[in-house]
């Protein structure tokens, strides 16, 4: 397990906590991102508009701001396509539609809320996950 790294893992969660505790506290909101980002693009009021720009950019920006300090080398996969990276994003965007939601709304905000949706949403999404890695590498190979 060369990438174990449970003191950044447990800082991300708690800030991930922080922040979506706050979002909820403060907002009313879910820290769901599918829905942030759906909520951007759709005609909503400026004030909608205005904290889901916020969060996007906040989301984006401290990722920047933690890859400037700590520079990670991620090597690209040999056999992974644009074409199946898009389809890939495409299937990923299909199913957060049809689940009413993404992992960060069910997972983190949804399983502490209690929401039988949300953890039901949650199990799918991992055993989709997993069928589709067996798939993907005893069957297709890849």
């Amino acid at each position: 397990m060369e990438n174990f790294t449970p003191y950044t893992s447990l800082a991300g969660g708690i800030l991930l906590g922080i922040s979506a505790s706050l979002l909820m506290y403060l907002n009313g909101r879910v820290a769901g991102i599918s829905g942030i980002v759906s909520g951007l693009l759709n005609n909503v009021s400026v004030t909608e508009k205005a904290w889901r720009a916020a969060f996007v950019i906040g989301v984006i920006g401290g990722a920047a701001i933690y890859a400037y300090f700590f520079p990670v080398v991620i090597e690209p996969r040999e056999h992974t396509t644009t074409a199946l990276l898009v389809l890939g994003g495409l299937f990923v965007g299909f199913g957060t539609a049809m689940g009413s939601g993404c992992t960060s709304g069910h997972g983190i905000c949804g399983i502490s809320r209690c929401s039988l949706r949300s953890i039901t949403a949650t199990m799918v999404f991992l055993i989709a996950g997993i069928v589709t890695v067996y798939i993907a590498k005893l069957v297709l190979g890849a």
